[in-house]
C-alpha cells in the first residue's frame, strides 16, 4: 500500500527526538497546501503516540503509519 502514496513533501526526522519531529512537522504543514501530503520519517519510538495525539489536535489526517525496520513512516495530508 506505501508504495502507492506519493508525498508531495518528505520531512526527515531520523535520529531527532520528542517533541522535535512533531515542532518541524507543525512548521511544515503550514507550507503545503490543503490536499497536499507530507512524508514524515522518524526513529524515535514515541513519534507513534505523539502522531496520533498531533492528528486529533489539528485535525489532519495521518494516512499512514507504519514500520520500516527502525524507521517510521508517516503519511500525513493537510486538511486544512
Amino acid at each position: 500500500m506505501a508504495a502507492e502514496l506519493v508525498a508531495d513533501r518528505t520531512l526527515d526526522c531520523t535520529g531527532m527526538l520528542c517533541p522535535v519531529p512533531i515542532v518541524k512537522l507543525s512548521k511544515a504543514i503550514k507550507e503545503v497546501q490543503p490536499g497536499q501530503t507530507i512524508l514524515l520519517l522518524a526513529t524515535d519510538p514515541g513519534s507513534r503516540p505523539d502522531m496520533a495525539a498531533w492528528q486529533r489536535r489539528t485535525k489532519n489526517e495521518v494516512t499512514l503509519m507504519e514500520p520500516e525496520g527502525k524507521t517510521f513512516r508517516f503519511f500525513i495530508r493537510r486538511t486544512a
